[in-house]
């Protein structure tokens, strides 16, 4: 399923420092709560011996999104979950998981500091991760001869679209994902080349 809104392009960490406390801000895509699950179960691993991992994500698109989450892992309510939570939502990006890892430095930070402590480390992740916008696409079902293969391998590298498949028998049959806004283009390109095709809708 293609998206037409901003999700993270990868795994990303920051972190930063606030009177002696560690913020280890990571950023992850994420498309279901078991992806979700299975990013904290790691963070935990990883950081065994931290104080708090507090999180936040939401999945779908910004501003209406089918489904978002927060924790605050012990922290005073509503000084870590939320203040991550609000980034994201100000970020506007969908499908995104924040954690935030925090080692204790002995000083207390007090709830205003932690809401500024939690939203600093989860801007400092959302700010440098770069997006990625996954245009609509159509799958397209190709019937062709040996010799068209090329030239359609080479449309798509030109034109953003996937040779998901391809099948060899007296004729090759190749499946397409095809960017929505260029069915017409494909169209006439196949049937420059006496293709037989059809799209999935």
């Amino acid at each position: 399923m293609s998206k037409d809104y901003p999700v993270p392009a990868e795994y990303l960490e920051r972190e930063t420092e606030v009177k002696k406390s560690r913020f280890i801000a990571r950023i992850a895509p994420v498309s279901s709560r078991e992806e979700v699950k299975a990013w904290l179960a790691q963070a935990h691993r990883d950081h065994p011996d931290a104080r708090h991992i507090c999180w936040a994500y939401q999945i779908g698109r910004p501003g209406s999104a089918a489904e978002a989450a927060m924790n605050d892992d012990g922290e005073p309510s509503g000084t870590a979950g939320k203040p991550i939570l609000n980034v994201i939502q100000h970020k506007d990006m969908g499908d995104v998981l924040v954690m935030v890892i925090r080692y204790f430095g002995g000083t207390k930070l007090g709830a205003g500091g932690l809401v500024r402590a939690y939203a600093g480390a989860a801007e400092s992740v959302l700010s440098a991760v770069d997006r990625v916008v996954q245009q609509p696409v159509t799958l397209a079902r190709v019937t062709m001869s040996f010799a068209d293969e090329q030239p359609l391998r080479h449309w798509c590298e030109v034109n953003g679209g996937v040779v998901e498949s391809v099948d060899y028998g007296p004729s090759v049959i190749a499946g397409v994902s095809v960017p929505e806004a260029l069915l017409e283009d494909f169209a006439a390109f196949c049937e420059a080349l006496k293709m037989d095709y059809s799209f999935e809708r």
